[in-house]
């Protein structure tokens, strides 16, 4: 029996505990509602949309199933590789969607990411240390449980007891979306998983510049692939993990450096490129001036069979038309006025190797005949020289702008478009692939604070905003030189702002400002994540530039839904959500009060 001054004590804390109690329960209450505000369940459409974007209900076992095969066919290491990259997506994508609410709010839309992977029923997460950030200094730390956590479980009955972490998926969802909301890299280490017997999962979140001990394997996923295998350097203070596991994949391949995403797209082009590499096919990068085609070039160059051969590149845009062929062909001694000794061209120092031609829309139409002979017959002239001169050269090339366009308006030649069109890849701008802006900005600020001897705290949470709302017409190059530019202007052992990144003449958006409950301005549009990304704001705002009254734009729905339904009022409804005599009444207004049914 319990002493009368214990049981004294118990009274005394139960109140404190049961008010910790129901504040935690109001926490989750608070969190539950944000999440059931922005579902909408639709059968009728065929349509689940969680925070604007459309979601799918599976079945677990089937998943489970898929997830044991892809482990038969590709192996543990690549199936994590996999399925880590699935999982940050789909975190990367909720994290931006859920910033954009309320931008100002960061520990609320930390928060809500766990309860959104339990409503999805992944896992139930158990805060031993909740989430923490400090914008000022990108430092960032968080300690969870992680409970009846489905992939652990299904690792378990498909495959049995296993030696690593197993919740690939729901590590990546952590790691993305965590990303996403605070704009720094944030990495989630698996320290204990049910799949390796453990009572239940626990995982540790810090930026990952902050790890010290990541082996190269586990941070695979944020890049596309292991284009150029190397050992993971000894560890130093000031260590990037990130940094130097782009560094060893680039100890063979030059201008390698920066070659790191987690995008779609960004892994879609990284996959072509590995198929292609072995072979020996011509090849056309496609894309905007700065998205890194000759960083791909030269990642497809470094795992191909001609990887100990030279790949030597040019400018096809800046040669002057009168030098073009001396370049590409060489010249002879006394060929012409000044040519005083012979010289090789780059088709003769590339023998063996790779050609890269850039920007090659730029050849003049005579120099463009020549070009292609030389690919077709694999010899070539000098210029002055009668010598024919076999060579064995793979030939990319990169072009900035339509090649089909310029071969229609006869800029460009049919036949030499065929001869390089053999197998194109086309990159994707920045502006479609913002998940990869994090990792890229963690790189160049380590490049660039280790060249300028200069200590940089991170980015402030304003200059984050005005980098993902940003258009990027300079892609990769000009994010580049913002952060260099960013490291030279900050003060030493500040914080990077927007002024210090968007010093060159770069337009924002201009956002408008309301004034929130609280006091504070809160952005009403213009800064927006969810303006970029929701593809009905993209319509709305499309749709108000050609149709700007709401009653036309009312008419050209029912018009359209009539239209789809071939006359049939009913059908019309069910298209358009309303009553059929909701349909029958607009319909009837429309055309003056005559109607046939």
């Amino acid at each position: 029996m319990p002493s009368p001054e214990s049981a004294k004590t118990s009274r005394r804390r139960r109140p404190k505990a049961e008010a910790l109690s129901a504040a935690g329960e109001d926490e989750a209450a608070r969190l539950s509602r944000a999440v059931a505000e922005h579902l909408r369940f639709s059968p009728d459409a065929g349509h689940i949309q969680l925070f604007g974007q459309r979601m799918l209900l599976m079945h677990a076992q089937s998943f489970a199933e898929l997830r044991r095969e892809l482990i038969t066919r590709l192996g543990l290491a690549g199936t994590r590789e996999l399925l880590t990259r699935l999982g940050y997506r789909q975190g990367f994508d909720d994290g931006q969607r859920v910033r954009a609410l309320n931008p100002e709010d960061l520990a609320h839309a930390l928060a809500l990411g766990p309860r959104l992977r339990e409503t999805e029923g992944f896992v139930r997460t158990l805060p031993i240390d909740a989430m923490r950030f400090d914008p000022a200094k990108g430092e960032f730390w968080g300690d969870f449980l992680w409970t009846a956590p489905w992939e652990a479980e299904a690792h378990l009955q498909q495959i049995g007891l296993s030696g690593e972490p197993a919740c690939w998926v729901m590590r990546g969802y952590a790691d993305g979306y965590c990303t996403a909301v605070t704009g720094v890299p944030i990495y989630w280490r698996e320290v204990e998983c049910v799949a390796m017997g453990h009572a239940h999962c626990r995982v540790i979140g810090k930026p990952l510049a902050a790890w010290d001990d990541l082996s190269e394997s586990e941070i695979g996923f944020l890049q596309a692939d292991s284009f150029v295998t190397a050992p993971v350097k000894s560890r130093a203070p000031g260590f990037n993990p990130l940094a130097e596991a782009v560094a060893g994949r680039a100890a063979t391949a030059t201008n390698f450096e920066g070659f790191v995403g987690a995008s779609p797209g960004f892994n879609a082009v990284a996959n072509l490129v590995r198929r292609v590499a072995p072979t020996d096919s011509t090849v056309l990068f496609r894309g905007e001036s700065g998205v890194g085609k000759e960083c791909f070039a030269r990642a497809m160059h470094s795992i191909s069979p001609r990887a100990n051969k030279p790949m030597v590149s040019i400018n096809c845009a800046a040669i002057p038309p009168e030098l073009v062929e001396a370049e590409l062909f060489g010249v002879e001694r006394g060929a012409y006025t000044g040519a005083d000794h012979a010289r090789a061209g780059r088709f003769e120092r590339a023998d063996g190797g790779t050609l890269f031609l850039d920007e090659i829309s730029s050849l003049p139409l005579p120099a463009q005949g020549k070009v292609l002979r030389a690919i077709q017959e694999r010899e070539i002239e000098r210029v002055g020289g009668t010598q024919v001169r076999k060579i064995d050269v793979r030939i990319v090339s990169a072009a900035n702008c339509d090649l089909r366009v310029e071969m229609e308006a006869g800029r460009f030649r049919t036949d030499l478009f065929y001869r390089l069109n053999v197998f194109p890849i086309e990159i994707p701008p920045l502006r479609e692939r913002r998940e990869d802006v994090p990792l890229l900005v963690s790189l160049f600020l380590d490049r660039y604070t280790q060249r300028f001897a200069k200590a940089v705290q991170g980015l402030t949470p304003r200059a984050w905003d005005a980098l993902w709302d940003y258009d990027w017409p300079g892609n990769v190059r000009e994010l580049e030189n913002m952060v260099q530019r960013a490291v030279i202007l900050a003060e030493s052992g500040g914080t990077i702002d927007v002024q210090h990144l968007f010093a060159g003449g770069e337009k924002l958006r201009p956002a408008s400002f309301n004034l929130g409950a609280q006091g504070a301005l809160v952005p009403t549009g213009g800064a927006s994540i969810l303006d970029a990304t929701d593809p009905r704001r993209r319509l709305a705002a499309d749709l108000l530039k050609v149709v700007p009254s709401l009653k036309e734009i009312e008419t050209l729905l029912v018009d359209c839904a009539m239209e789809q339904a071939d006359g049939n009022l009913s059908a019309a409804a069910r298209l358009l959500r309303l009553q059929r005599g909701q349909v029958e009444y607009r319909v009837k207004r429309q055309q003056g009060g005559t109607m046939l049914d």
